[in-house]
């Protein structure tokens, strides 16, 4: 019970402590807190007076990217001065960092407020938690009348809870293998669930495409009369090279002679995809009158992480050792990140890792160097995948290593057998990101 005298920080920390016991959430849970149908998420909507028509919107999904690409956009939208609103997940830290507002975190009162106006709702319908901060993000970014709402989805795209929106563009960055069990067995089958985003009469952008999904998104788009482009068909990036902490890229554009050079302060050298399919998505967003000049392009990209706050991403905490912190969790993701250690220098490779069980951790263990010196563990999470069983089934593919309470055990343990030109690795879960608190 939250009473009115007490303090803020208190009152916030009862109303998280409400939303976190009371509702079933995915990231905690996995598959039982997943619901495949948008019936709570209107009758939510229905509730708060439709708060979702009451601001313009672009919509994200995708496999891999979708989260750099919707801070990417954010930081972009900002810079060129409109009032923009940002809905992502999961959280690293604090569950504010979900919705922000020009980015700033929502704040303390609006979440608390917020929740006692939805407790009977909650009560009698029974929502996930996923689908209790959508209908969060839109009832505030409509009360701060936001220009534009970055949206990012969930998982899949066709019963997430932010599929609720006519956006103005929307944005698949790309196909790749995960969450198999909810989203199907195959490319195509994954493919459709994220299609579910393209509107009637809607821009989509493609990403990065293959040939098992091309054909699907193509006739998806033909139904639905969306303009389809794909990004990597547009524009190339054809270099790259770190500069200062950043990383400048290359690209050129298709039937044009003259190269475009931009600076990310995200320097995963992944980021260059990510690059390609938000130049286009603005492409596409200016046709439709938005107001984004290349100046504003060029500002965003290269403060996007200082505009809004995104970490997790190939993100350095720490130099002689070097230590990064990555939230690569997939197939795909994890191939990206052995690209960036190719590319890094170091000596020797050090590799905290933890994974959630619903991940297929066999793929991403066949993946993985066996040179490298291995600190197996896990979040603080009921889908955590055991650190034990964990190094287990590590064995079975040559990955040695020990096993370590938490992360930071296991950071505190590499830093003892790190040289000054070792590469220490955070990677293999969000949520064992999330959980890095270690002072060095």
């Amino acid at each position: 019970m939250i009473l009115m005298n007490d303090s803020i920080d208190v009152r916030y920390q009862h109303t998280l402590d409400y939303l976190f016991s009371r509702l079933p959430m995915f990231s905690r849970i996995g598959m039982a807190a997943f619901r495949k149908d948008l019936t709570n998420t209107k009758r939510l909507m229905e509730f708060l007076d439709y708060p979702e028509t009451k601001f313009k919107s672009i919509h994200i999904a995708g496999t891999n990217g979708k989260g750099s690409v919707s801070h990417m956009l954010a930081a972009i939208f900002q810079t060129a001065g409109y009032s923009t609103g940002l809905y992502t997940s999961p959280h690293l830290k604090d569950f504010r960092e979900r919705i922000r507002v020009d980015g700033n975190v929502v704040s303390k009162e609006f979440l608390i407020d917020f929740t006692e106006k939805i407790k009977p709702t909650i009560e009698e319908i029974d929502p996930s938690f996923f689908e209790i901060t959508v209908a969060m993000a839109f009832d505030y970014f409509a009360q701060q009348k936001v220009d534009v709402g970055i949206i990012e989805t969930g998982l899949g795209g066709r019963f997430d809870s932010t599929n609720i929106i006519s956006p103005e563009i929307s944005v698949i960055t790309n196909i790749g293998w995960d969450h198999m069990n909810i989203l199907g067995d195959s490319l195509e089958k994954i493919a459709f669930e994220k299609a579910g985003i393209i509107k009637e009469n809607t821009p989509v952008v493609i990403g990065d495409i293959l040939p098992e999904t091309e054909q699907l998104f193509r006739r998806v788009a033909t139904e639905k009369n969306a303009p389809l482009s794909i990004a990597s068909a547009k524009r190339q990036a054809i270099s790259w090279r770190w500069e200062k902490h950043e990383l400048v890229v290359e690209i050129v554009q298709s039937h044009k002679t003259d190269h475009q050079l931009y600076r990310l302060d995200l320097p995963g050298i992944y980021q260059t995809k990510n690059l390609v399919t938000v130049l286009e998505a603005c492409s596409q967003l200016k046709q439709q009158g938005w107001k984004i000049e290349e100046t504003d392009l060029q500002k965003g990209l290269s403060q996007t992480k200082k505009i809004t706050e995104l970490h997790g991403r190939w993100e350095v905490i720490h130099a002689h050792p070097m230590i990064v912190l990555d939230v690569a969790h997939n197939v795909d993701g994890i191939k990206m990140l052995m690209e960036q250690i190719e590319v890094t220098d170091h000596d020797h490779l050090h590799v905290i890792l933890g994974v959630v069980k619903d991940k297929e951790p066999e793929n991403i263990l066949s993946l993985l160097p066996r040179l490298a010196s291995y600190y197996f563990t896990q979040a603080n999470i009921p889908r955590a995948l055991n650190g034990r069983i964990l190094m287990e089934q590590a064995q079975a593919h040559g990955l040695k290593g020990n096993v370590y309470t938490d992360v930071n055990a296991g950071i505190k343990a590499a830093l003892a057998r790190a040289t000054k030109n070792d590469l220490i690795l955070v990677c293999g879960s969000i949520f064992l990101v999330g959980e890095v608190s270690i002072e060095i």
